[in-house]
């Protein structure tokens, strides 16, 4: 689909060519054409938010406002080529909430390449960063306005007009599309786009990518056009103290400070927009474990109220990780062959490289069958690695089915006996599985008899075919952290993040006092995770009545030691936690649904 879309906006480059904008025509034109080593799939894909024409018809294509002769084109495009918007203004607008920020789009782009007679689709492309979740898309013409909802199927059939389902989905996992029909030529679009994505961490800093790097061709050609760019951000941080700001892409100025929170803004006068992604980090001073709760009143269909607890890990590089025991699981079917099992190969070896000399390990490669590179769990010297290193490059894909139940077996019987160390099962996958959901209540009844320390399962899946409600739901029964590639280029980068991000517990066992003791309380996550070193933890759900005043957090430090800390509990007036949270409550909440096969919480995603 990718290479299809740069196709058509390649062939919509040069149907822009017809275009006549009197003396500037020639410098448009130019323009147009990207430098010969640059011209590859990813230099049509949008680097920013984006609209296109769709022409299937090149007699259409002509300036609306000052038509010219245009030599007879015969044929249609088919597919229909896409011709780049020129954009008259863009506002962007950041809110940053603890490790989550909701950006906010707005724009004008003109159909500038269309005759004033004809009308055609506009395609809206939205690329977002790390872990984007689109909120919602506002339209609004002359004539009429459009906008995005999240509804039920049932709720679906009462509605006369919606879009259908060709009209929008995602040209990439991080590229959202929507199409808005028949606009007339010379009309000018205002467009504004929410979506969320998580900030990354690493000690004690928060940072942030924010699409939008514009390319030159989307801009408006005409000199005397004014062209204003705005950034606005705000950043929100009610649970930390000590916030420094750190590094910016682009030139802003502060404008409000207060405790836990300050805001900035650019605002200029431009001859072309802006040619660098949006890029921001700030830290929190502290060197050691803390956190807070956030409550917030949500008037909800059930009458409760939403409860949101963070746990940071602090900056403190040096504070003690567990000595750990670690089995990693991989899946060698025929599927995963090529790219994704080389990537897999060359992550693990990675996260061989990283573990210390007391601590152990063993790997175990699965198809219809299981292949042990160890009878035993074996202590990470050197000559160990070495040898794991060799064993697991050596491994080819194997035929057949993909039987998970024995490896994953082998594994926790391995790591059974675990004495003054953490356990933990790293599983990769890229198809479906038999039997997915009696795993997951063997698994959780096995987790359950084994008590303290029992292992924590991290689960990695690959590409579009696995079944990723179930991997989901096994890491979190699990104790676990879930990632994901849906592209060959993102799964080596990803599965690094999941394998670090595990190894680097520092806290694990974790309990919340009140929980135990209060059935007003519903926290989603059926399990809480364990604390990384390279990552906040969030701990959320809703409750009714009063809140408790006073929570206290437990767990065990990697010196083995007993660990306890009380909850500040603050109220989130200004923090919109029901959209901070959305895209982890569908996340977790679908694969409860399919776990469980219940159609109630099928619909109370929608809510």
């Amino acid at each position: 689909m990718a290479e299809d879309f740069a196709k058509a906006v390649e062939d919509g480059l040069k149907l822009a060519k017809r275009v006549y904008l009197g003396k500037d025509s020639r410098t448009v034109a130019r323009r147009m054409a990207p430098p010969l080593m640059e011209r590859s799939t990813n230099w049509y894909l949008p680097s920013a938010p984006m609209v296109y024409t769709v022409i299937s018809d090149p007699r259409m294509v002509d300036n609306p406002d000052m038509p010219s002769y245009q030599p007879y084109v015969h044929g249609m495009y088919d597919p229909p080529a896409l011709i780049p918007l020129q954009m008259m203004g863009v506002n962007l607008n950041v809110d940053c909430y603890v490790d989550t920020a909701i950006i906010v789009v707005s724009g004008t782009w003109r159909i500038h390449c269309v005759m004033g007679s004809r009308s055609c689709d506009c395609l809206i492309a939205v690329p977002m960063g790390n872990q984007g979740s689109i909120l919602g898309v506002e339209v609004d013409l002359p004539t009429k306005s459009y906008v995005t909802e999240l509804i039920g199927e049932q709720e679906s059939k009462g509605i006369g007009k919606i879009a259908r389902p060709e009209d929008g989905g995602f040209l990439k996992p991080h590229i959202f599309t929507l199409t808005i029909p028949q606009i007339d030529g010379g009309t000018n679009i205002s467009i504004k786009i929410r979506w969320s994505q998580m900030l990354s961490y690493n000690a004690g800093r928060f940072s942030l990518t924010v699409p939008f790097c514009f390319p030159e061709y989307v801009t408006p050609a005409i000199k005397k056009i004014s062209k204003k760019e705005k950034i606005e951000l705000n950043v929100n941080s009610s649970v930390a103290n000590g916030i420094l700001c750190k590094a910016t892409s682009h030139p802003l100025k502060e404008i409000r400070r207060h405790e836990g929170k300050f805001s900035f803004l650019y605002e200029a006068e431009i001859f072309k927009w802006s040619n660098t992604d949006f890029r921001f980090s700030y830290s929190v001073s502290s060197g050691n474990i803390f956190g807070g709760i956030l409550l917030q009143s949500l008037y909800d269909y059930d009458q409760s109220d939403m409860f949101c607890i963070y746990l940071f890990p602090g900056s403190e590089q040096n504070r003690k990780v567990f000595k750990k025991e670690v089995v990693f699981v991989v899946d060698i079917s025929e599927s995963m062959q090529g790219r994704p099992l080389e990537s897999t190969k060359s992550a693990i070896s990675a996260a061989l490289s990283k573990l210390s000399p007391e601590d152990s390990f063993n790997i175990i490669a699965f198809s219809n069958e299981a292949f042990q590179f160890s009878t035993s769990m074996e202590l990470a010297s050197k000559d160990a690695i070495e040898r794991a290193t060799a064993w697991i490059s050596m491994k080819y894909t194997v035929g057949g089915s993909t039987n998970l139940f024995i490896p994953l077996e082998k594994a926790a019987d391995m790591l059974s006996n675990t004495r003054g160390s953490i356990p933990m099962i790293f599983l990769v996958t890229d198809g479906s599985v038999e039997d997915e959901r009696n795993i997951c209540h063997w698994m959780q009844k096995r987790l359950t008899n084994q008590g303290v320390l029992c292992p924590s399962i991290h689960t990695f899946g690959i590409g579009s075919f696995c079944n990723h409600y179930f991997l989901r739901m096994l890491a979190m029964i699990g104790r676990g952290e879930y990632g994901a590639a849906f592209d060959l280029d993102s799964i080596e980068v990803q599965m690094n993040k999941l394998f670090s991000k595990g190894l680097s517990t520092v806290l694990a066992n974790i309990t919340i006092d009140a929980f135990d003791d209060c059935e007003e309380i519903e926290v989603y996550s059926s399990r809480i995770p364990d604390l990384s070193l390279e990552s906040p933890l969030t701990i959320y759900g809703k409750y009714q009545g009063s809140f408790p005043d006073n929570l206290k957090v437990k767990g065990i430090l990697g010196d083995l030691s007993s660990f306890t800390m009380d909850l500040k509990i603050r109220r989130a007036k200004d923090i919109p936690l029901d959209s901070v949270l959305a895209r982890r409550q569908i996340d977790l909440l679908t694969a409860q649904a399919w776990f469980s096969e219940n159609k109630r919480l099928e619909e109370k995603v929608c809510f």
